[in-house]
Formats: structure tokens, C-alpha cells, sequence
């Protein structure tokens, strides 16, 4: 449902929106930290340069990731955010066999040829490069390869990932509000409180995805993913009546055959394994938790 938010927001530009939901994700990440009583992890990943250097990397990938997301739903291109988060799951394996040196299972890497047929025929046939799209699933996925070796759980992550965006976010506010530019407390009191209200409804839903990671199976959390996107996709169809045009349908079918046989691929090895046969080698799952990683930049 977080098209419907950032559209209430439309009126402020996606950089003023960006910078509250960084400045607002901090102080209620805090106010969470301290009900919670979870400072114990601060003054190791402070005095580490390695923690600080990867969370810093992924601070920027993820605020670029939140940019992007915020700009292209107020700008009418909700159909491709969503193809982003259903691109996603499949770059991800693609890193992994750059960067960690997973070996995919055959299956894995005849749904990501696939959904490279369906990105170049988006690309050649609907006139122009996905570029929304790969930005969202590129910059998602970097950040998911930083945070899978991330020594922090996904409040305390967040929370110092904020923290780094913080002072670039408040002095673009501060910015805003000195040269009378800022729609905070300008542009009505329904605003301001939706303004400051996106430190919860980015906060929350992060809460919620951690505590599910440890609660169900990985390929179950994985095949949730597709949830949102799906729900996003219909949206600007139906409510928002972006255009579908036969060009991009197809390049959309593509990417979804990619996920039927990418899911199908996986369901069947986690029953295999489940019946104490061996799997069938290596793949990665597109979930979250310690493992793999989910939609956590929408």
C-alpha cells in the first residue's frame, strides 16, 4: 500500500520526502531501541571501521533505492517500480554467482535468461531502457549482498543505517524550511503529520519482515515477495490507470514466466530436501532473514 502513501505526499518533491523518511526512521528507530532496551550493539559497530564501511555503502544504496521508489510512483511509473521488485529476486542470484560464488541449479539459470529475453524486449520493443526498474532491483540487491554478511539484526541495521543519512537529510530539510521552500508545517496540518509519519511506515513493516524471517520457511518468505509487487502492479493498472500496452505486457510475461520457473525450481528442492533426499545443488532463495533477501526498500 505504499503507492497509495507516497501519493498522498505528491505534492512534495521525492527529495524533501526522502529526507523525512530518513530523519523520521531514525527517531523512531530510537524511541524502538530504547522501549526495547538494545544499545548493546552500538559500541562495537561504532569502533569497527569494516561495520561502519559496509553500512555506510548500504545506507547510500538504500537511499538511493527509497529516491527512486518515491520519484517514480509520484511520477506515474508505479508499473515499473513493480517490475523492479519482480526482477529483484533474480538479480540477486545473479550476484550471488559474481560476488559469493553460489552455483545456481540449471533451472535458476533458465529463469534468469528468461527474464533477460523479457528486459531487452521491454527495452528494444516498448522503445527505452527499464532504467526505474533496474535501478530499484540493482540497487536493492547490492544492498541485500551487504547486508547478508551484516553482523547487525534488521531494527539495529536500520537504525544505524538512518543514523548515517541522517545529517544529510535534516540539513536538506533545515534548507527547505530556511528558504521557505519545505512543505512541513506550509502546507497543512494532514501533510505535515503524513510527513512525519514515514519514520512508522517505513520502521514497521521492517520490524515485521525480521520477525517473520525466523518464524516460516525461507522458500515460503521468499514466494511472499511477489506479493507486493503483484498488489503495486494492479494498482497503477486499475486504480491509477497507468498505461499497459501490449509491448509491455509481454516484456512483463516474461518476467513472470522467470518467476514461475524460478519459484516452481525452488519449492521443488525444499521438498526434496524436506524428504531427507540430497537437493540439487546450490541456488540461492529470494527471501529474507540471514540467508536471503526481501522487499525491504519499497
Amino acid at each position: 500500500m505504499l503507492p497509495v502513501y507516497w501519493k498522498l505526499l505528491q505534492a512534495a518533491p521525492a527529495l524533501e520526502i526522502l529526507s523525512h523518511r530518513v530523519v523520521w526512521s531514525l527517531l523512531f528507530g530510537l524511541l524502538v531501541l530504547a522501549a526495547r532496551n538494545r544499545w548493546q550493539w552500538l559500541g562495537a559497530a561504532v569502533r569497527s571501521p569494516r561495520v561502519l564501511a559496509a553500512f555506510i555503502a548500504a545506507a547510500a544504496l538504500l537511499s538511493f533505492n527509497w529516491y527512486i521508489y518515491i520519484w517514480a510512483v509520484n511520477s506515474g511509473n508505479i508499473l515499473d517500480a513493480s517490475l523492479g521488485y519482480f526482477i529483484n529476486p533474480l538479480l540477486t542470484v545473479a550476484l550471488g554467482v559474481f560476488f559469493m560464488g553460489e552455483r545456481p541449479r540449471p533451472w535458476q539459470w533458465f529463469s534468469i535468461a528468461i527474464a533477460l529475453v523479457g528486459v531487452l524486449y521491454l527495452t528494444f520493443r516498448h522503445g527505452s531502457f527499464p532504467w526505474v526498474a533496474m535501478g530499484l532491483a540493482l540497487t536493492f540487491s547490492l544492498y541485500g549482498l551487504i547486508k547478508k554478511t551484516a553482523t547487525l539484526d534488521s531494527l539495529e541495521g536500520v537504525s544505524l543505517e538512518s543514523a548515517i543519512m541522517f545529517l544529510p537529510g535534516l540539513g536538506y530539510l533545515l534548507y527547505l524550511a530556511q528558504t521557505g521552500a519545505g512543505a512541513f508545517g506550509a502546507a497543512g496540518l494532514g501533510m505535515t503529520l503524513l510527513l512525519a509519519s514515514t519514520g512508522v511506515i517505513t520502521a514497521i513493516p521492517l520490524i515485521l519482515f525480521a520477525g517473520a524471517a525466523r518464524r516460516i520457511p525461507l522458500t515460503t518468505l521468499g514466494l511472499l515477495q511477489y506479493i507486493a509487487p503483484t498488489l503495486q502492479f494492479l494498482m497503477g493498472a486499475l486504480i491509477y490507470h497507468e498505461a499497459v500496452s501490449a509491448a509491455r505486457l509481454t516484456g512483463f510475461g516474461f518476467i513472470w514466466l522467470a518467476l514461475v520457473v524460478f519459484s516452481a525450481d525452488s519449492l521443488m528442492n525444499a521438498r526434496r530436501s524436506k524428504r531427507g533426499r540430497k537437493p540439487l545443488g546450490g541456488g540461492l532463495v529470494p527471501s529474507g532473514g540471514k540467508r536471503g533477501w526481501g522487499c525491504l526498500g519499497c
